[in-house]
């Protein structure tokens, strides 16, 4: 008899904290928003309604500024960010999320619901939060 796992979304794993910055800022202001909010992803707001939200990592930072000694306060965060932002909804389960990260190679992706932005999601929320909350909640 095969035991079934709690049912357990990305609503409850997410991180609902998140800096957001424009792409016109400087990846110097980029990194002081992260240190300040110590995080290593920024969420790139939209110019405008029919734009889409983009991703600031800070692996992209070290990979096409550092790595190429580029200026931080010459560079913009446009210049750098993933966008369009590959979002999931919130009731989705972990599994499938994490099955999604997989075959695209993600590393964070934004959680949105009716066109706003609640939080991010990564694969390290999904397995040390998703898998440590579903055995937490087992009948």
């Amino acid at each position: 008899m095969s035991e079934k796992s709690p049912r357990v979304s990305v609503r409850d794993v997410m991180k609902t904290e998140f800096g957001l910055i424009e792409g016109s800022a400087t990846i110097y202001e980029a990194l002081l928003m992260m240190k300040k909010l110590r995080t290593s992803v920024l969420v790139v707001n939209k110019r405008h309604d029919d734009d889409e939200y983009g991703l600031l990592l800070v692996s992209d930072i070290a990979r096409l500024v550092l790595a190429n000694d580029r200026s931080p306060k010459r560079v913009n965060v446009y210049e750098v960010m993933n966008k369009p932002a590959v979002y999931v909804e919130p009731d989705m389960d972990i599994r499938y999320c994490s099955r999604l990260f997989a075959r695209f190679d993600l590393v964070r992706a934004l959680v949105v619901d009716n066109k706003k932005i609640l939080g991010t999601i990564s694969p390290n929320l999904l397995v040390l939060d998703g898998l440590f909350y579903g055995l937490e909640n087992e009948a």
